[in-house]
């Protein structure tokens, strides 16, 4: 056979599978639904997690390191370690506020001028403000350059908090691995549900099979045209999913840029994308491919020609 034939039939029994589902829309409709349910679910958790990843990006750069000096620091020590820290490579910026201009910020913020006149001599050390760059800016590269810091001469104390930052990191790896743990329970129940559908057609159409498996079709043959009704069910699905998604990305758009906006944020909903949706769609065809085949393969190898 050569390869023209062999696409040529191909070709027919895909558009002849098409066409029998055509013939039975209300089934064929209700199939798709059922099989798109299943696949929005896992592609919504993904896209909000996509941007709820995108949302706090630009948060680890909130993260700065407060470095108090020692008091007994020899004068021009504050603007030396300064210096030291802009030049390394996980430092974007460090601001230094020296004592009195901390003890100024204070006084007129705190209301308690009177009471600090009364004090013989500032308090307040000199400060570093130190902001590590974006890729220092994980809990790991943060305890490491805290530790660097603490290490240098005349520094009293640091003071970081990366706890939210870890919280916030391992809720995101939790939600990750439900959203894994779902999409293949639900992955499974699509083939389930082709499966099932493949095998009904397989019993309406025994006598048909019977009669191809008398002139002699092998049990790939017979097996074609289902394998390729279990394609489309599934592109069918997958194309019904990422319409429900958009649908329901469009609903929550104008809420969540109203959330933004209260908090001073330009933040916008991010939609599925066409990477992502062909990824859906090959992966909804390879659910139908495979369901089909299993139902496909084991109930027509039980049909005997009689």
């Amino acid at each position: 056979m050569s390869a023209q034939t062999w696409f040529e039939r191909h070709a027919q029994t895909l558009v002849g599978s098409l066409g029998r589902l055509v013939q039975t829309p209300l089934a064929t409709a209700m199939t798709m639904a059922v099989i798109a349910v299943a696949l929005v679910l896992p592609l919504l958790l993904t896209v909000l997690l996509m941007n709820l990843r995108a949302a706090t990006d630009h948060w680890n750069q909130a993260i700065d390191i407060s470095v108090y000096m020692k008091k007994t620091a020899p004068p021009g020590r504050s603007q030396t370690v300064a210096q030291a820290l802009r030049a390394r490579a996980d430092v974007s910026a460090v601001q230094f506020i020296g004592a009195d201009q901390a003890l100024a910020q204070f006084r007129s913020v705190s209301g308690f001028g009177t009471a600090l006149d009364a004090l013989n001599d500032n308090p307040l050390p000199d400060t570093l403000v130190v902001t590590p760059t974006l890729a220092a800016s994980t809990p790991a590269a943060m305890q490491a350059l805290q530790k660097d810091i603490a290490a240098m001469a005349d520094v009293q104390t640091v003071q970081v908090d990366t706890q939210w930052v870890t919280r916030l990191q391992s809720m995101m790896d939790v939600l990750r691995r439900v959203l894994w743990l779902l999409g293949a329970l639900l992955g499974l129940g699509v083939m389930l549900v082709i499966g099932n559908t493949i095998r009904l057609d397989i019993l309406n159409r025994r006598a048909e099979i019977e009669v191809m498996k008398l002139v002699g079709a092998s049990d790939g043959f017979a097996r074609r045209p289902f394998l390729y009704s279990g394609v489309w069910y599934g592109l069918g699905g997958g194309l019904l999913a990422l319409i429900l998604c958009a649908v329901g990305i469009g609903l929550l758009t104008r809420p969540v840029e109203r959330l933004a906006g209260l908090y001073g944020s330009q933040f916008h909903l991010e939609g599925v994308g066409f990477t992502r949706g062909a990824a859906v769609l090959a992966f909804a065809v390879v659910l139908g491919w495979v369901g089909s085949w299993l139902a496909a393969t084991r109930h027509i190898r039980g049909i005997a020609p009689t």
